[in-house]
């Protein structure tokens, strides 16, 4: 047996999944103390590389790695989940609800006040869009699992080119759209403004090809085929 495909004997886990995940934790705490240690320089965005130290680019590339492997080994998970070892299938739907329900509570409450101690704004981030993915992926799952990949297929390669379309905030579409597509205020003029910072869509077409891609850790796939 490989190391790749060990499972432990009691929690059924596949270890190349869990250091996957562990790795990429690690990339996201330096990024999490990045702004902690580079504090000396002041800079807009650190990806504009005329404005940035080596360091500080690198530190920051680095984490745009996180969300997208979270996203995508969530959608794998939820596959695994619906397809236990030695056990009959199971539906992944409420699994997903249930846990995108609690991610967008965090985001809500213990998340947005560790910012700043206080309820200045609402900022809906990187939980808010993982906990959205995971609602959605419990309605898509109810469909043939190719289609979810075309879905998420279509979405990651086609998302670029939905750029050019925006909305004005007096459009009926701005609130939809700027969930889906666009950063910025879902809420401005109230007493907590409600900013979108994670749009919705792409993290859909990720977990949805996470989900796809659940069959390469199927117990009757060889190892041989899983690295292939």
């Amino acid at each position: 047996m490989t190391p790749e495909n060990a499972l432990n004997a009691k929690s059924k886990r596949i270890h190349a999944i869990d250091i996957l995940r562990g790795l990429v934790i690690l990339l996201m705490l330096v990024d999490h103390t990045r702004e902690r240690f580079f504090l000396h320089e002041q800079v807009t965005d650190p990806m504009q590389i005329d404005a940035t130290s080596t360091s500080l680019f690198f530190t920051r590339l680095t984490a745009h790695f996180c969300a997208p492997i979270f996203v995508f080994l969530t959608g794998l998970s939820a596959w695994l989940y619906a397809h236990p070892r030695q056990k009959p299938q199971r539906s992944a739907s409420g699994f997903l609800f249930k846990r995108g329900l609690f991610l967008i509570l965090l985001e809500v409450t213990l998340i947005n006040f560790s910012w700043f101690g206080s309820y200045q704004a609402l900022y809906l981030q990187v939980m808010w869009a993982i906990g959205l993915s995971m609602i959605a992926l419990a309605l898509l799952v109810k469909m043939p699992r190719y289609l979810i990949g075309v879905l998420g297929l279509l979405i990651v390669f086609g998302h670029n080119a939905l750029t050019p379309i925006s909305f004005t905030p007096e459009e009926w579409m701005y609130p939809i759209w700027t969930i889906l597509h666009d950063r910025g205020y879902l809420i401005q003029d109230a007493m907590i403004p409600v900013k979108i910072s994670y749009p919705l869509l792409p993290w859909i077409g990720v977990i949805a090809v996470g989900y796809f891609a659940g069959p390469v850790y199927d117990a009757a796939l060889q190892v041989q085929q899983r690295y292939k």
